[in-house]
């Protein structure tokens, strides 16, 4: 029985310093059967240049360039649109994975028959080196704990695509890997997470994770702009979200 194809999607500007070790990392991967997509969102250094000589020396890499910078969810939604595999995983130019995180996902998933899954990962800094802290996975995640709080790490994420048809994110220029999952819990139910860590997170400087004005306005844009909520109640959910980011999921970050 032949194996399910993963079609991996991988946006990419200015990763001139990472793409290759994140390249490197899918290679690694002990599941062979995966396609990557690049896609370069105009980049003004030698991300491009990096990415077509790998795309040299693997078939399965698959180049998409950008004539300009359209940011990383309409990037991604030009690689669903072209991808084939069964299942589609995501992973961004600066970040990595370990070399058993396909066969893990695809073990769990086929033999659960969830149709999302995700795992813990550690947080790393720009040069690579650990930060102490792995964001564990919290075992089964609903669509309306999705909806209090993003726990579901882009990186980690796989949905079924052959069981849920592809999932594409919403039009904007931050958060829309959150409203995409979100999406895909509301369509095919809770989401299992892998306690193992099995993902690298890089941890840059003006990151939206470390900007908290930024990520409160782009969270309300999910609510109101993708969830289609009124103001009153993206409001509310605004609260809710405030609540459960600093007093309640805190505790999936484990120090080591």
């Amino acid at each position: 029985m032949e194996k399910p194809l993963v079609s991996v999607i991988m946006p990419a500007y200015n990763a001139e310093k990472f793409i290759e070790v994140a390249v490197n990392s899918i290679i690694a991967q002990t599941y062979s059967n995966w396609e990557l997509f690049i896609i370069d969102d105009s980049s003004s250094d030698s991300t491009l240049y990096k990415a077509k000589n790998l795309a040299k020396l693997d078939s399965r890499i698959k180049i998409i360039q950008n004539i300009s910078n359209l940011g990383a969810g309409i990037s991604r939604n030009k690689a669903i649109k072209e991808a084939q595999g069964d299942f589609i995983a995501f992973l961004d130019a600066d970040d990595q994975w370990k070399p058993k995180k396909l066969e893990i996902h695809l073990e769990v998933m086929l033999g659960q028959g969830y149709a999302v899954s995700f795992s813990s990962y550690l947080q790393i800094d720009e040069n690579g080196n650990s930060r102490k802290e792995i964001i564990e996975a919290l075992p089964i995640l609903s669509y309306h704990k999705l909806l209090k709080s993003n726990y579901l790490g882009n990186l980690t994420g796989i949905y079924n695509a052959k069981k849920l048809g592809k999932i594409y994110a919403p039009e904007l220029r931050k958060r829309q890997d959150w409203g995409l999952w979100l999406k895909a819990l509301k369509k095919g139910g809770p989401a299992i997470g892998i306690q193992r860590c099995l993902a690298k997170y890089r941890v840059r400087k003006g990151s939206i994770s470390g900007n908290k004005f930024e990520m409160i306005k782009y969270n309300f844009q999910v609510y109101h702009k993708v969830l289609d909520f009124s103001v009153f109640k993206s409001t509310c959910f605004m609260l809710i979200f405030l609540k459960e980011q600093f007093f309640v999921k805190s505790k999936q970050v484990k120090r080591i």
